[in-house]
């Protein structure tokens, strides 16, 4: 047995903040490795050594197995932990740790091999009679060739993809041939792999995971399980533990199978076993996580396992400290993913700078795992799209979904598109409430829940906003600059123009002692009283009933309200912005036949070439952005002019991509 003293750790972002938290808990020091986008990043600052990683892709930089070793001999780290994601079920990566003598903190490679492969992961379940969906592989030849023994609606996947990445859904026999090549692609792009098979795609499933930890003495336990059914493109938003869909007689059964199939391959560190449950409650193997899950701290609120201490035990040679029967749960636990991307734009990505951040307020029932981001902080393009994870604790259900309520409340970030308000929508729904949900949910009903959530907001009344644009606008200032700040410009003008959503509304101010205001809208006289916490914090009191408000300054007259965990954007119309004397907009360059990119990203592939002739809705090229492909399309009948740019290149929303012209 080993005591390891110094780790690097081989990710990014929250997950390698999460390994150092534990680390520094066990007094084991630290190695960050990061790129020039992450110098500024917080994983960077908090790491006892860093080293920066010199290139311009993945491939150079995290995926760089030879590189990272290298840095790890000299800087003789005992143990390398992986994280998720990038290299941490690769085998080469497994192998090239052994052979420079660094104990990697995760599986052996004969178990990653058995399941890292999915062909190979259902042939493994079903030998240890663990039930699989049918399913054939082959090439995408034999499966273009073979589709009709599965029967529609069908899955097709990635062999060693994850995350929800290489994934296509294929509901009619004129899909099939763009489904294999996409998801062909997608497995070569992000797994180095294009080995792909089909399975048979089940109706309203339930997604539910089973974490499990093994020790190299061939002891396997199981920490409960995972309820994973709210998803978005296959990739999971909303996370719960335990399931309350499961009966106790089939989480046993499910539970077991996972120890079983695990304890069959000889694994041993932290591992999740993902299943499928149809309407009946039969369930499914799906895929094993041959590595420590996102949601792996939904897991640790109900058992009190430290899932990381445990992986770095593990790896040190030490026996589990517990045996399945003294594992227990308690209480209930949800976690919401919060990305940045804009869900009225079907989740596209939305990279860029945010302008202000706040966290909600931590405590035993509420954890963070985030990046450490603050105001300034760059959300690069490069990566995946999510920057925090929201965990709470409650002991059942209710109060958990209470907790997470008033915590997605007090999360704000401006300056780019996040799912914030998506969220806190969704967890208010019925359909979650009572638990009526399937993994499909969200993909075939994202129209009613957008308009569900435009609904909720809509029940916060003008004149509420109003009052609480006024508790921002109004506010005596903490260090006047000049006199008139001092006195209060707003004492001198009684009707104001405010802009709520594009909308605008004239007010009067009839009396103004701030706190106390009475301002006249809508020919309605509105008694309002402010409670300053502090610059952005406010508790009003309109019409005799109380709100919580949060604003954010955006510009010279705008701001972000923020109540109930729903945004609204507020703007002063009686002073001129700044930046409206000194920009013009641009026009939107897709009428004019110039095509843009939606956002940041990477060309990876050109359909057409010049002079050819292309169809209102024919997809041009295909631009990938933080780990999501997006289709360009044509938005007229019309010629191709010229491509101006080139497969692979990475292209900014104001590069020109594409020239058309109209027929």
């Amino acid at each position: 047995m080993k005591k390891i003293k110094k780790i690097l750790i081989a990710n990014r972002g929250e997950i390698a903040l999460r390994i150092q938290h534990t680390a520094k808990q066990l007094n084991i020091a630290t190695v960050a490795i990061f790129t020039d986008d992450d110098k500024n990043a917080a994983f960077v600052a908090k790491a006892d050594e860093a080293v920066l990683l010199q290139g311009n892709t993945l491939a150079e930089t995290y995926l760089n197995i030879e590189k990272i070793i290298n840095i790890a001999q000299k800087l003789q780290v005992d143990a390398i932990h992986p994280g998720y994601g990038f290299l941490s079920e690769n085998e080469k990566f497994i192998d090239a740790c052994s052979l420079a003598g660094i104990k990697f903190i995760g599986p052996p490679k004969t178990a990653v091999h058995a399941m890292g492969n999915k062909i190979e992961a259902r042939a493994n379940a079903v030998l240890a009679g663990v039930p699989v969906t049918p399913g054939i592989t082959g090439s995408p030849k034999e499966l273009a060739e073979k589709f009709h023994e599965i029967g529609f609606p069908i899955l097709i996947k990635a062999a060693a993809g994850g995350g929800g990445k290489g994934m296509k859904v294929v509901n009619h026999e004129t899909e099939i041939a763009a489904a294999i090549e996409s998801t062909a692609r997608e497995a070569k792009n992000y797994f180095g792999d294009d080995t792909i098979y089909m399975e048979k795609y089940i109706a309203e499933p339930r997604h539910i995971e089973v974490q499990i930890l093994g020790d190299e003495h061939g002891n396997v336990v199981h920490l409960f399980e995972r309820e994973c059914s709210i998803q978005r493109r296959h990739q999971k938003i909303i996370e719960e533990a335990p399931s309350i869909t499961l009966s106790e007689e089939t989480r046993n059964r499910i539970c077991m199978a996972a120890v079983n199939l695990a304890a069959s391959i000889g694994y041993y560190s932290a591992g999740t076993m993902e299943f499928l449950l149809d309407a009946n409650h039969q369930f499914y193997f799906l895929e094993m996580n041959t590595r420590i899950q996102v949601e792996h701290p939904i897991t640790e609120m109900i058992t009190g396992i430290d899932i990381v201490a445990q992986q770095i035990a593990i790896a040190e040679g030490n026996t589990l400290p517990f045996s399945q029967d003294e594992i227990t749960k308690k209480g209930h636990a949800i976690e919401c993913r919060i990305y940045a991307e804009n869900p009225e734009k079907n989740f596209l990505p939305s990279p860029g700078t945010i302008s202000f951040y706040q966290e909600s307020k931590k405590d035993k029932n509420v954890r963070i795992d985030g990046m450490q981001l603050q105001h300034g902080s760059i959300i690069s393009g490069e990566f995946d799209p999510m920057i925090a994870k929201l965990i709470v604790w409650g002991n059942d259900r209710n109060e958990a979904l209470a907790i997470m309520k008033n915590a997605l409340e007090q999360y704000v970030i401006t300056g780019i598109e996040t799912n914030l308000e998506f969220l806190n929508g969704f967890i208010h729904s019925t359909v979650f409430i009572n638990n009526t949900f399937s993994t499909k949910y969200i993909d075939e009903n994202l129209q009613d829940l957008l308009i569900d959530i435009k609904n909720k907001k809509s029940e916060i009344k003008i004149e509420t906003l109003l009052a609480a644009g006024l508790a921002h606008y109004m506010q005596p200032h903490s260090h006047p600059k000049n006199t008139w700040e001092q006195i209060g410009f707003w004492q001198f003008i009684p009707n104001i123009p405010i802009e709520i959503n594009h909308e605008i509304y004239q007010i009067e101010i009839k009396e103004n002692n701030y706190p106390d205001i009475t301002f006249e809208w809508n020919n309605t006289t509105h008694p309002l009283k402010i409670k300053k916490e502090n610059e952005n914090h406010f508790n009003i009191d309109v019409n005799g009933k109380d709100f919580k408000v949060i604003a954010v300054s955006d510009s010279t007259n705008g701001c972000q309200l923020y109540i109930n965990g729903f945004h609204f954007s507020l703007k002063r119309c009686d002073i001129l912005d700044e930046n409206e004397v000194y920009h013009s907009k641009s026009e939107n360059t897709n009428n004019s036949g110039k095509i843009t990119a939606p956002m940041p990203g990477k060309v990876i592939k050109i359909n057409v070439e010049n002079g050819q002739q292309v169809k209102k809705g024919e997809v041009l090229l295909i631009v990938e952005a933080m780990k999501m492909e997006n289709n360009i399309l044509s938005p007229m009948d019309a010629v191709v002019s010229a491509v101006h740019t080139q497969e692979q290149n990475k292209v900014g929303t104001s590069d020109v991509l594409i020239t058309l012209i109209k027929e």
